[in-house]
């Protein structure tokens, strides 16, 4: 019920005594009950302003009695009876009423507010005397005793109630106790020497099963992450999960690699601009379109450094952006033109007739050299350059440069360039054929290309 100012309400009932309005008429002005107004009213005839102080009193079983006797004798109405005695709510008045019928006078004594300072207890059956007992039951009582003070015996010889420091277990304990104890002893002797109630025993016993239910899928998350060496997030592994017939939601799969302590060992990319040197340049065709149609329609490619123990090596990859596809790599020590040369020869050598494909590149020096551009024009591919100091015209090969490197180069120790060669060879086969990506529908590159075009 809204609280109301006495302000207010005086406000209201001088309204409705001046002649202003009826109570339906100054109830919708003021947004009120037409029902509230009139008792209001009545309460200020009655007893004036007080009648529109708010007050929180409690009433007694001699008043309660008073009020109906009152409204019996004069035949009043509730709401009457409420605005005699200045009563707040007139509904109070009808419940009284039914508590004296029920129960007469105590029905309409306040009751005690709180809990009981003790609780009640079912009275105990004494036990029965030995010498007013038979044979046989003396002989069940006995053997009662020792089932009971066996499995006493076997549920204080667990290591965990034995230890000093652990004399009260909690309830999951003891709970976990009976339930290893349940195959040689009675349940209720064991909850009888746990002091454990049923109910208790088996709530935990339901909570430790619900704590376990994801089991089988955190085995399943693990397995994925271990086998992919941290390299794949909660999406890619909830892909793969999804591929092998498991329904689980991206959700679930993130909260539970956040309980096993898995995250992605990728760092994060960051963004580092360099401005080339400015020499014979070809348009840039490509204008950020990334997407292609079909496989071999749009190529990239450019050339990375990398450095174990002071030297360096260099990689030459070219990329199809119809699947994100390493066509053809080369690497070498030194940075010469043989490096993308050769990368070049490889990936003219996987064409099919018709092929045409637009190579794009930055402003290398490399990509600059006459010998390069006839390689091209031979096989009339048409060139593209990105931009001056522009870095983001050729943001698809800098994307498998950060991802290589992230997912490979970062997490591993290389002892010679020879290992790190032979190691980029195998990361480049699992970027090909095992790594999934998300925008493939879940698939490898190899695995989408040959999905939409068997080749």
């Amino acid at each position: 019920m809204a609280k109301y100012e006495e302000s207010f309400k005086l406000k209201v009932v001088r309204q409705y005594l001046s002649g202003s309005g009826g109570s339906k008429s100054i109830a919708a002005r003021h947004g009120l009950d037409y029902a509230t107004v009139r008792r209001w009213v009545n309460g200020y005839r009655a007893h004036g302003i007080a009648a529109l102080r708010g007050k929180g009193t409690s009433y007694d079983a001699a008043f309660k009695l008073k009020v109906l006797k009152r409204m019996w004798r004069e035949h009043w109405s509730q709401a009457q009876t409420a605005t005699a005695f200045d009563i707040r709510c007139a509904a109070h008045i009808g419940k009284w009423a039914r508590q004296y019928h029920a129960g007469g006078i105590d029905a309409l004594r306040p009751l005690r507010k709180g809990r009981p300072k003790t609780m009640s207890t079912k009275p105990t059956k004494p036990d029965v005397p030995l010498t007013d007992l038979d044979d046989k039951q003396i002989i069940a009582r006995q053997n009662q005793e020792l089932i009971e003070l066996r499995a006493e015996v076997a549920y204080l010889k667990k290591p965990r109630c034995l230890d000093p420091g652990k004399e009260a277990c909690g309830c999951a304990e003891k709970a976990q106790v009976v339930t290893g104890l349940r195959q040689q002893h009675p349940l209720a002797a064991l909850l009888k020497a746990a002091s454990l109630a049923r109910s208790t025993y088996y709530y935990q016993v339901k909570v430790a099963e619900a704590a376990d239910k994801h089991a089988e899928i955190k085995d399943r998350i693990r397995a994925v992450y271990v086998r992919h060496k941290g390299r794949y997030g909660y999406r890619r592994i909830t892909a793969v999960l999804r591929q092998t017939g498991q329904c689980v939601n991206h959700k679930t799969v993130q909260k539970l690699m956040q309980t096993l302590g898995l995250r992605s060992l990728v760092r994060p990319k960051k963004y580092r601009s360099y401005r080339g040197e400015v020499g014979r340049v070809v348009p840039n065709l490509l204008a950020r379109q990334f997407e292609a149609n079909r496989p071999n329609q749009k190529w990239v490619t450019d050339v990375t450094e990398f450095n174990v123990h002071g030297e360096k090596l260099y990689l030459s990859p070219v990329m199809d952006l119809y699947n994100g596809e390493i066509v053809a790599y080369e690497t070498s020590r030194r940075p010469l033109f043989q490096l993308v040369g050769n990368m070049l020869k490889k990936a003219l050598a996987r064409l099919r007739p018709g092929d045409r494909p637009v190579v794009h590149s930055d402003q290398g020096w490399q990509y600059q050299q006459p010998h390069y551009r006839r390689m091209l024009q031979v096989r009339s591919i048409t060139q593209s350059m990105s931009r001056k100091g522009n870095c983001l015209d050729n943001a698809a090969m800098e994307s498998f440069f950060g991802t290589l490197k992230a997912e490979f180069f970062h997490l591993n120790r290389f002892e010679s360039v020879e290992q790190l060669q032979a190691d980029i060879r195998r990361y480049i086969h699992y970027y090909n054929h095992d790594r999934i990506k998300l925008k493939l529908k879940g698939l490898s590159p190899v695995q989408y290309r040959a999905q939409a075009f068997g080749l």
